[in-house]
């Protein structure tokens, strides 16, 4: 424990800043996992109304400092990113699903080429022999 005055009153002032701290954090982490259950459940609605919410707990642990601006900036990407994959991924989804079929079939009708034995030096002796 500190004896100085000053120092008494930095110990002070460091737990209370690094619990509001600790508090916007959390506030951030829990508003990206509302935000990725959303996207989970499939409910682009929903993640679409959450996604302004999410963007602007962000900006405000950024600004405040708890948060480095490029790592909020990151952070926002990949929610957007996301959330434009859910949208786009019903409209692709039955595409994918007709090439998984081709390569499938492709590959029932591809004849299956015989193993042959690895040559060894034993073998080889034997036949020497």
């Amino acid at each position: 424990m500190p004896n100085i005055k000053s120092a008494k009153k930095r110990v002070v002032v460091t737990e209370k800043k690094n619990s509001q701290n600790k508090m916007i954090r959390s506030a951030v982490k829990t508003a990206i996992k509302k935000f990725n259950a959303a996207l989970a459940a499939g409910d682009a609605e929903a993640a679409e109304k959450l996604l302004p919410e999410t963007v602007s707990v962000i900006d405000s642990a950024a600004s405040k400092g708890i948060l480095h601006k490029n790592n909020a900036a990151n952070k926002k990407s990949a929610l957007a990113k996301n959330l434009n994959a859910l949208k786009a991924a019903p409209k692709a989804a039955p595409a994918v699903e007709v090439e998984e079929v081709k390569v499938e079939a492709v590959a029932a009708e591809a004849p299956v080429a015989e193993e042959k034995p690895k040559k060894t030096r034993a073998k080889k002796a034997e036949k020497a022999e």
